[in-house]
């Protein structure tokens, strides 16, 4: 078994005593053979019981009664979740390491998604960014605030590619394209790992949902997939490859049917690509429940049918279903299991807690959490990442910037003040929401106006999220039909009296996420009525979006000046906003997913095969008698407060032979009156070959900042991989002898045309 060359602190395993210090640099590297020794040490000792105690996650807080010590104490888990208490974690460490027999350090796991007292924008807004940089320093400063705290694994990244919008849990994701899926997913996997697994103040970080999860029939959260190997190995396995070249320790499983195969118990997907194919070391985990739910799925006959064929699949950790420690010992001893079986998926964990040095360090320094949680350089970084990670989508007439010396402005929407749809979906437990709201921030940047507000009427879901369960306190109750008009007149009057309307309009937190798919993608609610109402008072209106997902806002694309797209930007959300409309900051953003124009023509995105009747020929018309089938707007498309030309797009060789690569090169100026970035995207299509390929595929980009007048060429390197596919017709990997099309410019939609010949 081989891990790579991966830097360790060398560990006994007595540890009773072990005091609590922060976490520091690793004395000297282990080799993998040192980790394997150490982990076979231990192993020989164990009894059958604690091997497959390890194999199993329990729940330390969450649900009432939870009660893991004497769990712990007989050895009987390996891991705990759904606790987020810095003294429980020392305590329930204390236990495990000074009371256990074999004194083995729990692995603490938290879904830390994009931030942990310091909340960055939601992943689809990080990804906006195009900047994969950006996306690592935020995972670095969640990873210490997490690691500080005392857990030692997020379940993040999320790596499904997302092509319908329907699909909630879109937010946690890079969008619909494989290649920037693949670069912002190494980039989080550095941001929470470090350098090596077991670096001071960070995490060990899990790939999920493996795989395909996002391709969900009718953007339906859990429901079944279907999707043919080439498009899986194309398209939705690009970012977990990526993941595990960047070394991610571990990975986890999908709850749903992937190909009437739930991925649970699929061993084509866990053991023949995951661990052939790829030679990933890690472990992988199950999501929550998922082994018990191969009986609820009608894939396994009971729980002992469950845990045989989920560990033969490939599925190192169950959990919380608590189904591999209620039958695994008996099926060993029974013979349906072999204990070696076991002893492999034991060696994986704790060779991660090997590297992560928790034989060493078990504690949290209950003394340093509030220190590094009030660091200011991380609220700093979470404004920056906010900042470009917003998107301008339309700006008729200069409206923005906007200017300082306003007199009075409205801000209106059900969002403008409200902290915890600002930090947006997917906060670790027990965190309370502290973001400078978009209104906290308008007034900010305005200390000398009459800076209005009113929310108009409320958003909620018609069909509550399963999550409310456990927010405790009472819910509040919605409003009248009496104080929904009430509040969309005060919305009005307040618009009607200010030189300017900021009204900050989409999605709630709990409308984008898990279990939190939608059959619309229009604006919740009376929110495009309070908008058409608004704008026909004459005033100049800006509309800011917050969101977890593309929304179809058709009438405010026509009919409104400005908007910005700012998704759910985190913590410093609203100065980050105030920023960009106030000019400090030019808009850099562009679209990680492309905006359809209605829910019904979901899935849509680029990268689509072409037809017989191709958008564009004399013969095309649109797909639907009802409307256009083209975009709202498209992938990769962004504005600026400035202007960019892009020229002298270059192809080194018009010919390269198969097993060799391509260098392109274009010039990018900035034509406007202001300093600004734009982000140079290379898309390309193979005109022929074994089977029929998309339209355009993403194969580079960079952003650049570039100063009124300068110009600055930008080059980029096609190596081989680039060039080939996964091919349907020849069941493997190809590169065709064929001729390419390449297009670079600033969006998916780029017209600056070259060729080149692949030749035998």
């Amino acid at each position: 078994m081989r891990f790579g060359t991966r830097t360790v602190v060398a560990a006994g395993l007595a540890l009773a005593g072990a005091s609590a210090a922060p976490a520091q640099p690793a004395a000297a590297p282990l080799t993998d053979a040192q980790v394997e020794e150490r982990v076979d040490a231990l192993l020989r000792q164990m009894t059958l019981e604690e091997k497959v105690g390890q194999l199993t996650q329990i729940a330390g807080g969450l649900f009432p009664g939870a009660k893991p010590e004497e769990t712990l104490r007989q050895g009987g888990a390996g891991s705990v979740l759904w606790l987020n208490d810095t003294k429980k974690f020392n305590e329930l460490q204390k236990v495990a390491v000074e009371e256990s027999r074999l004194r083995i350090p729990v692995l603490y796991g938290l879904d830390v998604i994009h931030g942990y007292q310091t909340i960055f924008p939601v992943p689809l807004a990080m990804a906006a960014s195009w900047d994969p940089s950006v996306h690592e320093r935020a995972a670095s400063v969640a990873a210490a605030e997490a690691r500080a705290a005392g857990i030692h694994w997020t379940f993040a990244p999320m790596l499904d590619i997302a092509r319908d919008a329907r699909w909630g849990r879109i937010v946690e994701g890079a969008g619909e394209d494989p290649y920037l899926g693949a670069a912002m997913a190494a980039a989080q996997v550095r941001g929470f790992q470090g350098p090596y697994l077991g670096a001071p103040d960070r995490l060990l970080a899990c790939a999920k949902h493996f795989g395909a999860y996002g391709a969900a029939e009718g953007g339906r959260d859990y429901d079944p997939v279907y999707v043919p190997e080439g498009r899986l190995r194309n398209v939705y396995f690009p970012p977990f490859q990526a993941a595990v070249k960047a070394g991610v320790g571990s990975f986890m499983s999908a709850y749903m049917d992937l190909n009437d195969v739930p991925a649970a118990g699929n061993r084509w997907l866990l053991q023949d690509v995951l661990r052939g194919d790829w030679r990933f070391p890690g472990f992988v985990v199950s999501d929550a429940m998922a082994v018990g739910n191969l009986v609820i799925q009608h894939f396994a006959r009971d729980g002992r049918d469950a845990a045989v064929r989920a560990l033969a699949a490939g599925l190192d950790m169950d959990m919380a279903s608590g189904t591999y420690a209620r039958n695994l010992v008996g099926l060993v001893r029974g013979g349906t299991v072999r204990e070696t079986q076991v002893d492999e998926a034991v060696r994986r964990i704790l060779a991660a807690k090997v590297r992560l040095g928790l034989f060493e360090r078990p504690y949290a320094d209950e003394a340093r959490v509030a220190s590094v949680l009030a660091d200011p350089a991380h609220r700093a970084e979470a404004r920056l990442a906010a900042q470009r990670s917003m998107v301008l989508l339309r700006n008729e007439s200069r409206t923005l910037p906007l200017s300082t010396s306003l007199a009075s402005v409205a801000v209106i929407g059900p969002l403008a003040d409200s902290k915890a749809d600002t930090e947006g979906s997917w906060m670790v437990f027990g965190h309370v929401p502290a973001a400078v709201t978009v209104l906290e921030g308008v007034k900010a940047r305005l200390p000398n106006a009459r800076v209005a507000y009113a929310p108009g009427p409320e958003i909620r879901r018609e069909v509550p999220s399963f999550f409310d369960d456990f927010v405790p306190g009472p819910k509040k109750p919605p409003q009248t039909k009496e104080e929904a008009e009430a509040a969309f007149q005060e919305a009005v009057a307040a618009a009607r009296s200010a030189d300017l309307v900021v009204a900050v309009m989409g999605e709630r937190a709990d409308m984008s996420g898990e279990a939190a798919s939608r059959a619309s993608l229009d604006l919740p609610g009376r929110q495009e009525e309070l908008l058409r109402a608004v704008s026909a008072l004459g005033k100049p209106v800006v509309l800011v979006l917050l969101n977890g997902r593309p929304l179809s806002i058709n009438w405010a694309a026509q009919n409104v000046p400005a908007i910005l797209e700012a998704w759910e930007p985190g913590t410093e959300g609203g100065h980050a906003v105030a920023d960009v409309l106030f000019g400090d900051v030019s808009p850099g953003g562009k679209l990680p997913v492309t905006f359809p124009r209605s829910a019904a023509h979901a899935p849509l995105y680029y990268a689509r095969n072409l037809t017989h009747q191709p958008e564009g020929s004399s013969s095309y018309r649109s797909r639907y008698w009802d409307g256009p089938t083209t975009p709202l707007y498209p992938f990769g498309y962004g504005l600026s407060y400035t202007t960019f030309a892009f020229s002298h797009l270059k192809v080194t060789a018009p010919q390269v032979k198969v097993g060799q690569g391509a260098a392109v090169s274009v010039d990018v100026e900035n034509t406007g009156g202001v300093a600004g970035d734009e982000v140079v995207q290379l898309y390309l299509h193979q005109r022929a070959g074994h089977d029929s390929r998309p339209v355009r595929e993403l194969k580079g980009f960079r952003r650049v900042g570039l100063k009124p007048g300068e110009r600055q060429t930008v080059s980029f390197s096609l190596g081989p991989e680039d060039l080939r596919y996964w091919s349907t017709a020849e069941h493997g990997w190809v590169q065709d002898a064929e001729a390419f099309d390449v297009w670079v410019g600033a969006d998916s939609t780029a017209r600056l045309h070259a060729e080149f010949q692949v030749t035998p």
